[in-house]
């Protein structure tokens, strides 16, 4: 919140740079660089290698830098993925503080990968769930991950009905790499918030038109979002909503400067890309509690 709010940070675009592999598919070497005046300077270095899957290992790969903003003396280095995780959790958190209904008891968690835990966690710190369902399209993959998020102020268990899950919750949260989508309009209760962490090429899809239609939609930057991520991309595309339907950012949101939920029946939208300032941020965070405990 208060990094949205700051106004002292500089988030160039990022860098994105095809590497050839002989005999294979190409990969890319993506810098996501960011400063605050007299504090820090961070960047994110992150390889994508799509054929790393034939030998078992990660296709995306990364660390994360910070330096001193005022020497340039190097002071830590992070593990990408695991800073990515826990930062793309605080954003969707940080949208539910202004989104998400007050008396939001009830989450449904679709997806399985390692975001899920981080973002069942982050909702949960900024609202009253008590109970969460888990939905996954391997169902075995689900229950262990119930199981192992399961415990006596949280109820975690996996939903074998999507559609059902979805109309008995409060907050829905998507992270998948689906290309097609997953969560329907035509299931949303009144009063959902809805948090799409997937999606993140123009190719991808978590939500379908009428989810977008219904919703009051935000998004963490709006140079970004319109852009990168298809839940966004093939709705402007088609007509089927417009860049004024995009009712604000994080920035604006943290500011005051845009109103988020406006009644208990209205459903709303965040639309998660990822944005440099959220990884400055968490590196920033991770640093102070190391040095102070």
């Amino acid at each position: 919140r208060q990094a949205f709010r700051s106004g002292t940070i500089v988030t160039p675009p990022a860098e994105i740079h095809t590497i050839a592999v002989p005999g294979g598919s190409n990969g890319s070497l993506i810098l996501l660089p960011a400063w605050q005046l007299g504090r820090h300077i961070g960047v994110k270095l992150t390889t994508v290698f799509p054929g790393n899957a034939a030998q078992r290992k990660p296709a995306r790969m990364g660390v994360y830098l910070l330096c001193d903003g005022t020497t340039g003396e190097m002071l830590a280095q992070f593990d990408g993925p695991a800073l990515t995780a826990r930062r793309t959790a605080a954003a969707s958190a940080l949208a539910a503080t202004y989104l998400a209904r007050p008396d939001s008891e009830r989450l449904l968690m679709i997806g399985t990968g390692a975001l899920a835990s981080h973002l069942i966690e982050a909702h949960a710190s900024v609202r009253p769930i008590h109970n969460v369902a888990i939905w996954g399209r391997d169902r075995d993959k689900a229950a262990r991950l119930a199981h192992r998020l399961d415990r006596r102020t949280l109820k975690v268990a996996p939903a074998a009905d999507l559609e059902k899950a979805v109309r008995g919750a409060h907050v829905i949260c998507c992270a998948t790499t689906s290309q097609t989508p997953i969560l329907k309009g035509e299931w949303l209760p009144p009063g959902v918030h809805i948090d799409l962490v997937g999606g993140r090429t123009p190719q991808m899809r978590e939500a379908d038109d009428e989810t977008m239609r219904k919703s009051r939609i935000f998004v963490d930057a709006r140079d970004i979002a319109e852009t990168q991520a298809g839940d966004l991309v093939e709705p402007l595309a088609s007509g089927v909503i417009t860049s004024f339907d995009i009712a604000g950012d994080l920035f604006e949101l943290s500011r005051g400067s845009r109103a988020g939920r406006r009644f208990t029946n209205q459903i709303t939208l965040f639309k998660s890309v990822g944005h440099s300032l959220e990884d400055l941020a968490g590196a920033q965070v991770a640093l102070d509690m190391t040095v102070n405990g």
